[in-house]
């Protein structure tokens, strides 16, 4: 029986220092002047837009991501969330990601952005290590890494996630333990840890660094996760790990195909009715697109299949290292667990899903080849 899943918000901030020679995401340099208010004004706008998509549900979360939202004032960020608060009431217990960059730390900015409710931060610290960061084209160093780790937990957040890469231009073993080791003892509560892939349009991806041989990329991968396990950090999907009682409730949310609203230039959302309609959404992409008042902020809506819903909701659900309650996919898509069984027969014959009725999650194997267990279930 299909039920409205709970509701989250991102909001995408779009302009960084500098744009990063591997990254694919909808980020812009930052010019001499943010427009911080006329991007809030717009926010808001876009926000009202899309309200009836919320059916009286409270949110449990709000994501900023980026670009690089901590580019942002205090100020400006106050005015936003009081403004969402009075259009969609928040959760009790909401929790408030902002991401920042360790070169965009400012102790008394961070302060404040405490007191405004945000409860969490991700820190992009990717490596400590002065010619890895020179060669992914990172304004900060190692140092500064680690003080933006201080500064948090002196600002008031006991909960924040570091970022980091692996398999890096001419990275070692070593090079790739040692930054874990770095960020490990920075105590942070979550970690997310994943390797660097070069992405189509990008600087890499037309001038493409030497990366490590698969053979070091697999030793890297299985000598990082035993030490994170070591120290307390639990994987619970791919890239995430987390101390206990810590993971990311934002993006679990994502991952068991909860609905979130998309705000901000080129932001994406997912969305159901009551009835059980689902669609796919995304917002304007480029800055000055979005703050033109003449332009709408939808790009686009597209509802998707009840042939496409299996894969949707498994393209999510099976990057959890533990799944999901079987029952959920009934839950979230509407349709009877009936409708994945012969694609699951066929995979757990394989050994690439679990044999369990109750629950539906990959084995070790199926997590390791997650791309050709969910072709079983491609409509």
């Amino acid at each position: 029986m299909f039920q409205l899943p709970p509701l989250a918000l991102y909001v995408h901030i779009p302009w960084c220092v500098r744009k990063c020679p591997y990254c694919d995401f909808n980020s812009h340099a930052a010019g001499p002047n943010l427009p911080e208010e006329a991007y809030v004004d717009a926010l808001l706008a876009d926000l009202d837009s899309d309200l009836q998509q919320a059916y009286g549900r409270p949110l449990t979360s709000i994501f900023f991501g980026g670009g690089t939202p901590s580019l942002f004032s205090a100020k400006a960020l106050g005015r936003l969330l009081e403004g969402v608060e009075r259009r969609i009431p928040f959760a009790g217990d909401i929790e408030i990601t902002l991401e920042a960059n360790p070169g965009t730390f400012e102790q008394e900015k961070f302060a404040a952005y405490r007191r405004l409710g945000i409860n969490r931060l991700s820190i992009g610290v990717q490596s400590f290590q002065a010619e890895k960061l020179k060669a992914l084209g990172r304004i900060h160093d190692g140092d500064e890494a680690i003080r933006a780790a201080d500064m948090a937990r002196a600002a008031g957040f006991d909960n924040f996630n570091l970022d980091l890469m692996h398999g890096l231009p001419d990275q070692s073993l070593e090079d790739a333990l040692g930054d874990l080791r770095i960020a490990i003892a920075q105590a942070p509560t979550h970690l997310s840890w994943y390797q660097l892939t070069v992405e189509p349009n990008t600087v890499f991806w037309n001038q493409p660094p030497v990366l490590p041989e698969d053979d070091t990329l697999w030793d890297i991968q299985e000598a990082g996760q035993a030490l994170l396990a070591e120290h307390g950090y639990a994987q619970y999907e791919v890239s995430a790990y987390a101390q206990p009682g810590r993971m990311a409730r934002h993006n679990l949310n994502y991952w068991t195909f909860g609905d979130f609203l998309g705000i901000g230039a080129g932001a994406h959302g997912k969305v159901s009715t009551p009835d059980g309609r689902i669609s796919r959404t995304w917002k304007t992409r480029l800055p000055k697109d979005y703050l033109d008042p003449a332009k709408q902020y939808s790009a686009g809506e597209r509802a998707l299949t009840v042939d496409e819903l299996p894969f949707e909701f498994l393209i999510n659900v099976l990057r959890l290292s533990d799944g999901c309650a079987a029952e959920l996919f009934s839950q979230r898509t509407g349709l009877p667990l009936e409708h994945l069984a012969k694609a699951r027969a066929q995979v757990e014959q394989r050994g690439m899903l679990q044999e369990d009725p109750t629950r539906l999650a990959a084995t070790r194997e199926g997590q390791l080849f997650l791309n050709d267990l969910l072709q079983y279930f491609l409509p």
